[in-house]
């Protein structure tokens, strides 16, 4: 049977947080009573996470380019059904998540869009880091860190952009709002259901790191700087320099 939807996780050795990630994406099909496809982009990995995601019954795609974009894409390009989600390894959907994706899509007002983020702890140090990105979101309008949108939305829009190595999402929102307001559909911003994102690059460099450092959020912001999306994202586990 054909899955009414595919969610679409990048995992670059991800054994610790992705049966959360997954355990959570099967709860969320089991509330929307029908059958989701899984594909996992393996990015790298070393560890257990190829057997951990075939073990939840995921597809796997190999895809090692250090670049998001590129990685996201391979993964959707693999897919099979007419609606896409996409959400990273180290953050969970809450069970309504896929029945809102579905019931949202199903009016046809809307292009597709974000969701509500959560993050699994909070800080002053977390709050004020988080700050540094405040003024680009607020001017993106909206931009939050899973995506869901048809598969033919995609493809018209020829997928996450390539040449971005960092705020590759940050783009596509921009393209994908603009691309509804062509079509005459709204962007959607699901605030009835959430994802909970880990907090492990706060537990690695530092609560207050990004506040102390937003010459590094501006290279990462600008999706050009292979050194910082290396350092911040793609060689994530080495600590901070």
């Amino acid at each position: 049977m054909k899955p009414e939807i595919s969610v679409v996780i990048p995992a670059h050795n991800e054994e610790v947080c992705l049966p959360r990630c997954l355990s959570s994406v099967r709860t969320a099909e089991d509330h929307l009573s029908a059958p989701v496809e899984i594909v996992v982009v393996l990015n790298r990995c070393t560890d257990r996470t190829e057997s951990i995601a075939k073990g939840f019954g995921a597809s796997v795609v190999a895809e090692p380019a250090r670049n998001l974009a590129r990685i996201r894409n391979a993964g959707i390009l693999c897919s099979q059904a007419g609606t896409v989600v996409t959400i990273d390894a180290d953050s969970r959907m809450s069970a309504n998540m896929l029945s809102e994706v579905s019931r949202r899509l199903s009016t046809g007002r809307y292009v597709g869009g974000g969701v509500r983020i959560m993050p699994e702890r909070m800080s002053v140090g977390i709050f004020f880091s988080s700050l540094t990105f405040a003024p680009r979101l607020l001017l993106e309008r909206g931009w939050a860190g899973m995506f869901w949108m048809r598969r033919e939305t995609f493809d018209a829009l020829g997928g996450f952009d390539e040449g971005f190595v960092s705020a590759e999402d940050v783009d596509f929102a921009r393209r994908l709002r603009a691309y509804g307001r062509r079509c005459g559909l709204r962007y959607g911003i699901i605030n009835r259901a959430c994802i909970v994102t880990s907090c492990r690059k706060f537990d690695l460099f530092g609560d207050w790191y990004l506040f102390r450092n937003r010459r590094l959020v501006s290279r990462i912001l600008s999706g050009h700087d292979q050194e910082a999306a290396d350092h911040y994202y793609y060689d994530f586990g080495k600590g901070p320099e």
